[in-house]
């Protein structure tokens, strides 16, 4: 069927109408899923719609809401690492599910530099988004005091000690590295250290945490390698630090399942055997854990969960409804494969 306008315009919502005709107000009903139209209207336009091309002007629409029906996924992380890291992916996957069902727009936005920093807090600023949900904050983070400043619907994943009043999602990070680290203890380790990761957000000071009221009166400090990031590279230099310091370990718990993987290459450099000479240890679940060899021992954690809780939550503030200004905690257990 040919087209009743000429090809380079765009359709408006009044060519619908006098497509289908009927009035204006009918077609914006329909377009906006109200009762009271006929079925026969109903058809009518969605039949017009479809002949003259008509494409819904969100802007438009936005400007008259003044809403944006777009949320904000914030990630402090390297760009590197907003890649390598499924746990990340997980999160971003189970918020953008949330936010579909919802009819909103995921935007995702990374944060590396001070620079990146002042952008998004200027991003945020300007209305762009609806909410905004925060993944990786640390303490005393600007774009996390920024958003607290705004008052823009926001939610947490992880939980910065110095921001109050905004809800997190969140599990428990102590009482999961504690209890994986005495499962790796009854295998019969003896000298048993910790790759720490994240010492500067609550997930890391936890596991950390987690792992010292583990190993009780036998906690060395000196068998900890603290590193930056929750990554591969830094599993892999975390293990050959405390390979330098502790020759004969054979325990090792790694902060997150990527860090496990690289102090298994590492381990593996050195010419020692995963299990039979170093029982190792992770945190995630991730793809990670199913990559290794042999392998990996670790806690689940329902990442795609967290983002999801997150969303919700940001959802519900964006529509005026109450929500607990406190954290959501999903449950962790240990999945037992064969690297310990």
């Amino acid at each position: 069927m040919a087209s009743r306008r000429a090809p380079s315009t765009r359709a408006t919502i009044h060519d619908v109408a006098r497509v289908a005709g009927v009035s204006r107000g009918t077609v914006s009903r329909v377009l906006n899923a109200e009762a009271y139209v006929s079925d026969a209207a109903r058809t009518a336009v969605e039949a017009a719609i479809v002949e003259v091309g008509y494409v819904r002007n969100t802007a438009a629409r936005n400007l008259v809401t003044r809403r944006s029906r777009a949320v904000g996924l914030i990630v402090h992380e390297p760009h590197s690492l907003f890649l390598e890291d499924p746990n990340i992916g997980n999160i971003l996957l189970g918020t953008n599910a949330a936010l579909s069902e919802a009819d909103y727009q995921l935007v995702s936005l990374v944060i590396d530099s001070d620079r990146d920093t002042q952008r998004v807090a200027e991003y945020l600023r300007g209305g762009f988004v609806d909410g905004v949900i925060i993944v990786s904050a640390r303490a005393h983070d600007p774009i996390a005091a920024v958003v607290s400043a705004i008052g823009i619907p926001a939610a947490f994943v992880g939980h910065p000690a110095d921001i109050e009043g905004i809800p997190y999602m969140g599990i428990d990070n102590r009482g999961a590295a504690h209890a994986i680290t005495e499962r790796l203890r009854a295998t019969g380790r003896s000298t048993v250290g910790m790759i720490a990761a994240g010492l500067d957000r609550d997930s890391g000071q936890d596991r950390l945490a987690g792992f010292t009221a583990a190993m009780g009166s036998d906690f060395d400090p000196s068998l900890v390698a603290a590193v930056s990031h929750y990554s591969y590279a830094a599993g892999r230099d975390g293990m050959t630090e405390l390979l330098q310091l502790a020759p004969h370990i054979d325990g090792v718990f790694a902060s997150s399942d990527a860090i496990a993987a690289g102090a298994i290459d590492a381990l593996r450099a050195a010419g020692r055997r995963v299990p039979e000479d170093v029982g190792i240890v992770g945190f995630d679940d991730s793809a990670w854990a199913i990559r290794t060899q042999p392998l990996l021992s670790t806690v689940h954690q329902p990442a795609a969960g967290l983002g999801r809780g997150a969303a919700e939550s940001v959802l519900a503030q964006i529509r005026g409804q109450a929500v607990e200004r406190t954290g959501t905690f999903l449950e962790t257990h240990i999945v037992w494969r064969h690297s310990a």
